[in-house]
């Protein structure tokens, strides 16, 4: 199986190109390809991760993770299977988000991936449903802190990091691009209760475009956070699109910040496909391919 590019493609990109050691590693995040775009299988991600020198597909189940093995691939960071909605903030649904992380965890540890995925959550008491009341904000971070202290415990004891996070909550235009009713919505109060609850296990998410639309001021921000940063994701703005020209972020000095910080992480590509599926991840690797 091969996925072609149309022409225009960008010129060096040869199938199964590995990146350069002193670069970033750079990675997919299927849902984007597998749901929108293309919607390619996953073994259709995983090629396409190697023909555009990505290492890694992120945010798959474990049952999926022998299909990133047969390609060569890693997970860099895995799903807690409960979405972005079911945080720590909420203890009506605390039991379910503190079991299924917990199994994450060990799962990830068994499987030899470094990373999990978790939410601070919605704001509401039912999440999806404003009619249910809203949760008291220095509430819901009480309760994020005092849950994340357990889930540090587990973090900890399997050498797993659990990455909180940070979305917008400005786009209301599509269910993926924005979502409104997110709690965790400030980067500096996301930040703050990660020191709070003081692991080094316990970091921060930080999605770009995300960060962008909330916050903006980008560099400044990677480098105060520092190694507080677990985790990256990327993708252009406004639209969540490809890292092209005609979006607002300027992706180079952002790589560089991170690089100059010391992150040596992952870099999640996760935007919605617009044009060809596989030189939009081309444009995305070489935009964000830098070394020290």
């Amino acid at each position: 199986m091969a996925i072609t590019a149309t022409a225009g493609i960008v010129p060096g990109f040869l199938a199964h190109a590995s990146p350069d050691p002193g670069s970033l590693r750079q990675s997919i995040v299927a849902w984007c390809w597998r749901s929108f775009g293309p919607k390619w299988t996953l073994s259709e991600v995983c090629q396409a991760a190697r023909d555009s020198g990505c290492v890694s597909v992120e945010l798959v189940p474990p049952d999926e993770w022998t299909t990133l093995k047969k390609y060569g691939l890693v997970c860099a960071i895995a799903t807690n299977n409960t979405g972005w909605a079911k945080g720590f903030n909420n203890p009506a649904i605390l039991e379910e988000v503190r079991t299924k992380t917990t199994q994450a965890i060990e799962d990830a540890a068994k499987g030899g991936i470094g990373s999990v995925i978790g939410f601070v959550g919605s704001k509401y008491v039912k999440p999806g449903d404003p009619k249910s009341g809203i949760i008291a904000r220095d509430e819901g971070y009480k309760h994020c802190v005092k849950e994340l202290k357990v889930m540090a415990l587990a973090a900890e004891k399997h050498k797993v990091t659990l990455c909180i996070e940070h979305l917008n909550s400005r786009d209301d235009s599509h269910p993926m691009k924005g979502h409104p009713e997110y709690m965790g919505d400030n980067l500096d109060e996301v930040e703050a209760l990660i020191k709070e609850v003081g692991s080094p296990r316990i970091k921060i998410l930080f999605d770009i475009y995300h960060v962008q639309i909330m916050h903006g001021d980008l560099v400044r921000r990677i480098k105060r956070l520092g190694d507080l940063i677990g985790h990256v994701h990327t993708a252009g703005n406004p639209g969540r699109c490809e890292l092209d020209p005609g979006q607002e972020i300027q992706y180079k000095p952002v790589m560089q910040a991170l690089w100059d910080v010391g992150y040596r992480g992952f870099i999640g590509h996760e935007f919605l496909p617009t044009k060809p599926a596989l030189n939009g991840l081309i444009q995305a690797v070489t935009t964000c391919a830098i070394s020290g």
